[in-house]
């Protein structure tokens, strides 16, 4: 019964969507009428990202009692997220080249999405200027959309840098920043009493709208990067549980994975996960400390799922217009976009525009090659976002092991 409690809220959840993507598929588009509660729960989730972000980073670093432990904190988290992302990088890569869903498909499947994308009007911009704009902004009230929170973090973890520096004539500034770190959790509380409703509504229009949308020509892409993603997840993911814990990691990963996991798939934001993210992650032995500032930061530069998922668009595009994939040059410049392309997508549903037009940059794609890579994002969008939000929980468990040593804490807990 103690287990079946731990689970309680998991459960409701998961029942909850259950009946959101039971109703999508028996309504079809007539479930666009669940669209507004859906729609209310994310936003009242967008709504406070930006001081829970804010306030979250900016007091833990200010909270800090030496500059070297954070540089060691965020140099290890640098390391392990770039080891991940290398990981599922080249699974993608050797995935889609053994497999590769795009052969011998005929082009005229998608002349009408061509068409379409040749309407939209693109800007180009070179890589330096790409690279500024993601991680700052011209005005200060630029940091107060989610759409900046590259921007927003580095800004908190300069705020927090500063404030913790400051020393005694900071500490004022350091109590109102965990005041407000206080305040942001707790209206995350008040907002998740609504998270059945609004996450099995907002799943039931989702299906609703994409049941009749994923295209036949792209159904053996969104199988084999399923059967990827379950494997990556299942396999990857307990041997990262058991370098960052050792068997009792692996233990306490998967006690709480349940929650982060659910979430990501009903939201399709990893941003969204956030708040949950944190909460499993100290459930798993990470300090409070190392949660709040590992996790939105790696929400915008940690996302194994958008690795692969780049990776697909990219080696599919290929295919499609007669490219060389066999070459060990070809199969490494599609790589390194694709690790590229895993550190710009947005942490907000549908996002990823940045990296789609970074691709069609790079390679030289057509303009309308755009609408091909908005339909892939569109069908693998929910493993693609548990990979990227689950990943960031268990890679918080390894960097807490190399930083804090958390071995014997996690032993501890895992048999609570």
């Amino acid at each position: 019964m103690k287990s079946l409690k731990n689970y309680k809220s998991s459960l409701i959840l998961l029942v909850a969507i259950t009946i959101g993507g039971v109703l999508g598929m028996i309504m079809g588009e007539k479930a666009s009428i669940f669209a507004p509660f859906g729609e209310l729960f994310l936003n009242l989730l967008f709504t406070i990202l930006v001081p829970i972000v804010f306030f979250s980073i900016a007091s833990s670093i200010a909270n800090m009692d030496s500059k070297s432990k954070l540089g060691k904190i965020l140099c290890i988290t640098i390391i392990v997220f770039a080891c991940t992302a290398i990981i599922s990088g080249i699974i993608g890569v050797f995935s889609f080249k053994i497999f590769n869903p795009a052969k011998g498909l005929d082009s005229s499947i998608i002349n009408n999405l061509m068409g379409a994308a040749e309407s939209q009007n693109s800007e180009s911009v070179s890589f330096i200027e790409t690279i500024v704009s993601s991680i700052s902004v011209g005005d200060f009230s630029n940091l107060l959309s989610r759409t900046n929170l590259l921007g927003l973090i580095i800004f908190s973890v300069l705020i927090g840098l500063a404030t913790m520096m400051s020393g005694e004539a900071g500490k004022p500034f350091g109590a109102f920043l965990n005041s407000g770190a206080a305040v942001t959790m707790k209206f995350i509380n008040l907002i998740m009493y609504y998270a059945p409703i609004g996450l099995g509504a907002y799943f039931a229009n989702v299906v609703g709208r994409l049941g009749s949308q994923i295209l036949t020509g792209y159904i053996k892409v969104f199988i084999l990067y399923l059967v990827v993603s379950i494997v990556y997840y299942f396999a990857f993911f307990t041997l990262y549980a058991y370098i960052g814990g050792k068997v009792d990691g692996v233990k306490i990963f998967w006690k709480n994975a349940a929650g982060p996991s659910i979430t990501a798939i009903a939201t399709c934001s990893s941003a969204a996960c956030i708040p949950v993210n944190i909460e499993a992650s100290k459930r798993m032995g990470v300090s409070n400390t190392l949660a709040n500032i590992i996790m939105p930061i790696g929400v915008n530069i940690h996302k194994d799922g958008s690795v692969i998922g780049g990776v697909y668009k990219i080696m599919f595009l290929l295919t499609i217009f007669g490219n060389d994939i066999s070459s060990i040059e070809s199969l490494i410049k599609v790589l390194c976009a694709g690790l590229l392309i895993g550190a710009v997508v947005g942490a907000i549903p549908g996002g990823g525009a940045i990296g789609e037009m970074l691709i069609l940059s790079v390679f030289g794609f057509p303009q309308g090659a755009l609408a091909i890579m908005l339909v892939i994002a569109t069908i693998i969008d929910a493993p693609a976002t548990l990979l990227n939000s689950s990943g960031n929980t268990v890679c918080t468990m390894i960097i807490s092991r190399f930083v804090e040593n958390k071995k014997l804490r996690l032993e501890k807990i895992a048999w609570k």
